[in-house]
Formats: C-alpha cells, structure tokens, sequence
C-alpha cells in the first residue's frame, strides 16, 4: 500500500511537470474548445502513469523509503 501511495505521487508530479512543459497544450490556430483541455489531463496522467511504470525518476522509491520509515516509527 505505501508503494502503490509512493507510485500514485510521483504520477501526480509527474503529470504537473508536463502540464508545465506544455505537453498536451492545444495549439493556437486549431482548438478543440473547453473539451480538450480536460482530455489532455488524462492523456497526461496516463503518460505520467507510465513513466512511473517504466522507472520514473526515482521519487516513488524515495517517498516508498520515507513512508515506510514512518510507519516503523509509530
């Protein structure tokens, strides 16, 4: 359970960081209107999901280590 919570937040970072670089942006001269910004939050999300899946950048498993820590400290 603390990885799968460690997992979810680092998607969620994850998913802001290419929210903030821009991935999934509409682009200026063709819009898909209102609808397409909330499409691309779950594309986003789901490749964020990914790249937790495929290794991430080590977060999960730093947050994994910090929970878990805690946890034996109780």
């Amino acid at each position: 359970q603390l990885r799968h919570a460690a997992e979810k937040m680092e998607a969620a970072f994850l998913s802001e960081m290419l929210k903030a670089a821009g991935v999934g942006k509409p682009s200026e001269s063709f819009g898909g209107g209102a609808g397409e910004e909330h499409f691309a939050s779950f594309l986003r999300e789901a490749q964020a999901e990914e790249m937790v899946r495929a290794g991430g950048i080590g977060l999960a498993e730093t947050l994994f280590h910090a929970l878990k820590e805690r946890e034996n400290a109780k």
